[in-house]
């Protein structure tokens, strides 16, 4: 049995990790979907508020498990008995820091190996960072991510009023 870990913050959770975790998911026997707990990134959802909405969005994929944890990613996959690391691109950017992380993995874990797929063509601009600016400014995120986790972001952001512009930070969608 292969076992596979895709890890991030998922703060929260898009169609885009849906769809990396998805195709994953029909190349080995199980995929955990790794919740990173402490992350040094700002973050809008609690650990286990987005482990809660990725288990929502994934709960159509029979071999796929969300876990919350904590330390470097690489030591989890090794205690949980991964063979593979998965990880998404979207472009160009994302391959020069996705190629320095798996290569320093692959000096700590030797015997893990390390994938990274390319994004879906209609996911290739979506970060967490989007959804929740678009979210925040009262954009349309009906393509964008699972309707809980929509309702997760505008619950979240009514609760935050104001104090949101303090949470997330602003990337592109206002210019």
């Amino acid at each position: 049995m292969i076992r596979a870990v895709y890890a991030g913050t998922f703060d929260p959770i898009h169609n885009g990790h849906i769809d990396i975790a998805t195709r994953t998911s029909a190349l080995f026997d199980e995929l955990v979907v790794a919740i990173y707990d402490a992350s040094p990134k700002s973050l809008l959802f609690e650990t286990r508020q987005r482990v809660a909405l990725a288990e929502q969005a994934l709960r159509h994929l029979p071999n796929v498990n969300v876990v919350a944890y904590r330390g470097l990613t690489v030591s989890f996959a090794r205690e949980i008995g991964a063979k593979v690391m998965v990880r998404g691109l979207r472009a160009i950017s994302d391959f020069e820091f996705e190629f320095q992380m798996a290569l320093t993995n692959k000096k700590l874990a030797p015997e893990i190996e390390f994938i990274s797929l390319m994004t879906s063509l209609e996911h290739a601009y979506l970060s967490s960072s989007i959804l929740k600016e678009v979210a925040m400014l009262g954009g349309d995120i009906s393509a964008l991510a699972p309707l809980p986790v929509q309702e997760a972001l505008r619950s979240r952001f009514a609760e935050l009023g104001h104090n949101a512009r303090n949470v997330v930070p602003m990337v592109t969608s206002r210019d």
